[in-house]
């Protein structure tokens, strides 16, 4: 297997084993990529179901503890979803703007631009 040093491994949006970060060197065309995809879209979806189920909570005067405790819980989890989502695209997006500029990490010149 081979892989190009400019594509970063992809942070799954799933922890592997004891809750670690999980990482897939990839070119974003496989299975397992669009597998991730399509995790990552469902997680997003949930994340606003929360939102607007919370909104609903919010305006409800006979809301008890017991349920905005487990909201919180469910929120909290699609919080961290969301947040592994965002540091995974954003990774990926900053190299794609690098290899356009034509630069690398810390603004160096690429070695496939041909700058020195």
């Amino acid at each position: 297997m081979t892989h190009n040093a400019l594509i970063p491994a992809r942070l799954l949006p799933w922890p592997g084993p004891e809750g670690k970060p999980c990482y897939l060197l990839t070119d974003g065309s496989g299975r397992l990529s669009r597998a991730a995809d399509t995790a990552e879209s469902i997680q997003l979806d949930m994340a606003g179901d929360l939102l607007a189920h919370l909104a609903d909570m919010l305006d409800d005067e006979h809301v008890t503890v017991v349920q905005l405790r487990y909201l919180l819980t469910r929120m909290n989890e699609a919080l961290t979803d969301v947040c592994r989502i965002a540091e995974s695209r954003g990774a990926r997006l900053r190299v794609y703007t690098e290899v356009k500029a034509g630069t690398g990490p810390n603004d160096t010149p690429s070695p496939e631009t041909g700058s020195s």
